[in-house]
């Protein structure tokens, strides 16, 4: 779908009224993913320790869906703000718990870091799923620009957990149910690629085509794919919106259900946009479609 250029304050103020509502909210809850040291860890600092920080909503509000949010940063910081916090505050509005990922990267961590955080990060959700009041089978994954290139990997790469595995976390399954992609960066391969993503998450150096092309999520989409929702500007000169395109493209051709919304104007980096009359109707769009497929049925 391509989103031109009227709009309203409406969307505006519902996205005000979720940051808002969010200030007044208790403190949420920062689990590591690996208490003992995360496998790979190449020092004991606050960067070598991926976490999770769940915000649950309100118990009448709850809906049982979850979703486990990855910041952008182009795999060298994380936007844990606008992509992090803000995202949360807007998923309790309409009852869904928001979880975001701190994941390790760049300049301590290349792939498959990045990657481990988040399938690892999929397993703790659906393995607290009870303690959270969140159905398993409702776990989904959002990301913004590199991590929504962190999310389409969690999208394009996961398995069923290891059923004889020690720890039981590992028994679970990092197959998210459904996915959302905020100008992801996709495509490794291509002449959209961002490079500044690709080097920091590979290296500069990087010689292995193989793995190159095994990160270039529109190649990696098969018929196990979750059904995803895409959200892209045609003016975002950072991270090109042939990057959603070709996922979306990937999708149709392997028979996954996938909605894209191209708006004509904007950039890059815009998160929620809580001041765009325009831009700030993609968050009512998500979460009709995540109602329209049965994700916020109490």
């Amino acid at each position: 779908m391509l989103s031109g250029s009227s709009g309203s304050l409406v969307p505006v103020l519902a996205v005000a009224a979720a940051l808002a509502a969010c200030a007044q909210a208790g403190q949420p809850t920062v689990e590591l993913l690996w208490p003992k040291g995360a496998p790979g860890a190449v020092s004991d600092q606050a960067a070598d320790k991926p976490s999770l920080t769940v915000w649950l909503p309100p118990a009448e509000k709850a809906n049982g869906a979850a979703i486990v949010i990855c910041p952008g940063g182009g795999y060298g910081h994380l936007a844990t703000g606008h992509e992090g916090k803000d995202v949360a505050a807007w998923l309790n509005s309409f009852g869904v718990a928001g979880i975001m990922l701190t994941y390790r990267h760049a300049p301590k961590y290349r792939h498959p870091h990045p990657m481990m955080d988040a399938q690892r990060a999929v397993r703790i959700v659906r393995t607290r799923a009870k303690e959270w009041r969140i159905d398993p089978a409702r776990i989904g994954i959002l990301g913004f620009s590199a991590g929504g290139h962190l999310a389409s990997t969690a999208l394009t790469h996961f398995d069923a957990g290891d059923p004889n595995a020690p720890d039981p976390i590992d028994r679970a399954s990092c197959r998210p149910d459904f996915g959302v992609l905020v100008y992801p960066v996709v495509s490794f391969t291509t002449k959209y690629t961002h490079r500044g993503s690709m080097n920091n998450l590979l290296g500069k150096a990087t010689s292995d085509r193989k793995l190159v092309e095994s990160l270039s999520n529109e190649l990696q989409v098969t018929k196990a794919t979750p059904p995803t929702f895409l959200i892209h500007c045609g003016g975002d000169r950072g991270v090109p919106a042939e990057n959603s395109v070709l996922f979306y493209m990937a999708c149709r051709k392997a028979g996954v259900p996938a909605e894209l919304h191209i708006y004509e104007k904007g950039g890059h980096g815009f998160g929620l946009a809580p001041n765009d009359p325009i831009l700030s109707t993609w968050p009512a769009r998500c979460s009709a479609w995540m109602k329209a497929r049965g994700l916020l049925k109490k």
